[in-house]
């Protein structure tokens, strides 16, 4: 429990933070990574590059501070926090390295006007938020590893099979190598893979949705070719061009809080950009699976039919299913973007809506659902990296 003395003091540092947040971020990765170099092999290198990180670690420490005395507002976050560390393999140990880093920015960056008595109140803050994240992430540890098929952190899997999907779309099927069955998971959960480029010093880490419904005896992840994104398409180019069948690569189990309502009976709507497709099409086949009575909408957003993945497969769906309406539009063929107009038209009511796609489609569809009435608690959205601009969190 914190002291009134501590909270006080961290919340009139809100101002500093708003003022020279990614600065001290930006120190804090440079010094961290100096000091700890292994800890490359965690971090998403693009998001450090391309200063998204810093932004989104920022804004955490900014709404940190701003809620100290009542750290129960942030608690969604930190969960949705905790899945991305638990399936990046971030452990405990790596907890006090943060905060030493965290606090020694701080002060590198402030100077003098971080008083030691300023110090201290952030030190103390910091472990117990840390204990937070810590405690919530060894519940999902636990879980995970205690789950039937499940394990730790990352266990080797083999591509057995890929496909192409569009032109920039390819799905590749991975099974454990060791042989045994796979975890369920929920409709909509992502995994992360970790693989080393030849001649890079470090492994990447990129998260993907698992873009089939669970149950099957493969995990399936459907790859975006960010070629035009370097550095941030390194890993998806690599996993298009040098991946194949046979290869080997590490998997985390099944993570994230984003995953369809399977116990509601309530209308369901969809709503994906792009590639954020991928965990749409595991909840829509769910829905076919398992519930398919229940009243579905499937709206997409691509830039052309080249591009777009699934097109058949969800057209086939919709037509086996009594209550489904799929669709979609193409804004390089003249349809326009999704829009409240046409979300107006579209949603089912009184659904709970499920949204996924880039961050500038996230932020119009979100701020569109909610001027036509949607309300906050019926909208749900996911998509990779860090938040920087939809809400407080970091990948």
């Amino acid at each position: 429990m914190l002291s009134q003395k501590t909270i006080d003091i961290v919340k009139s540092t809100v101002p500093v933070l708003e003022q020279h947040g990614k600065t001290i971020t930006t120190v804090f990765y440079k010094n961290m990574f100096a000091a700890h170099p292994e800890l490359l092999n965690i971090f998403n290198h693009a998001n450090q590059s391309k200063g998204r990180q810093q932004t989104a670690l920022a804004n955490a420490v900014y709404a940190a501070a701003a809620n100290i005395d009542n750290l129960g507002a942030i608690i969604p976050a930190v969960v949705q926090i905790a899945h991305k560390h638990r399936s990046l393999g971030i452990e405990k140990e790596h907890y006090p390295i943060v905060g030493y880093h965290l606090l020694g920015a701080i002060k590198e960056v402030l100077g003098e006007a971080a008083t030691p008595e300023i110090i201290e109140a952030w030190g103390e803050a910091y472990g117990v938020i840390a204990d937070a994240f810590i405690g919530i992430e060894k519940e999902m540890y636990d879980a995970t590893e205690e789950a039937e098929g499940g394990w730790r952190t990352f266990k080797e899997f083999v591509i057995v099979d890929k496909v192409p999907e569009s032109d920039v779309i390819t799905s590749f099927y991975l099974k454990p190598a060791d042989g045994k069955q796979l975890p369920t998971y929920k409709p909509g959960q992502y995994i992360t893979v970790r693989f080393r480029v030849p001649g890079d010093k470090f492994t990447l880490n990129r998260q993907y949705s698992l873009s089939q419904a669970p149950g099957k005896d493969t995990f399936r992840i459907s790859v975006k070719r960010e070629d035009e994104c370097m550095p941030n398409g390194k890993a998806s180019v690599h996993l298009h061009q040098n991946m194949n069948i046979g290869d080997k690569i590490e998997v985390s189990a099944p993570a994230g809080d984003f995953f369809l309502d399977t116990e509601s009976a309530a209308p369901v709507t969809l709503i994906s950009g792009g590639v954020g497709i991928t965990p749409m099409m595991a909840m829509y086949e769910t829905i076919a699976n398992a519930t398919p009575e229940r009243p579905v909408a499937f709206l997409h957003s691509a830039r052309t039919r080249n591009h777009q993945a699934f097109n058949e497969v969800v057209r086939n769906l919709n037509g086996s299913l009594p209550h489904s309406k799929y669709e979609v539009l193409y804004s390089e063929e003249g349809d326009g973007f999704i829009n409240s107009e046409f979300l107006a038209k579209h949603v089912l009511e009184g659904s709970d809506v499920y949204v996924c796609g880039p961050t500038p489609f996230m932020q119009a569809v979100v701020s569109a659902l909610h001027s036509i009435g949607v309300k906050e608690e019926n909208i749900h959205f996911e998509f990779f990296g860090p938040k920087e601009e939809l809400e407080m969190v970091t990948a």
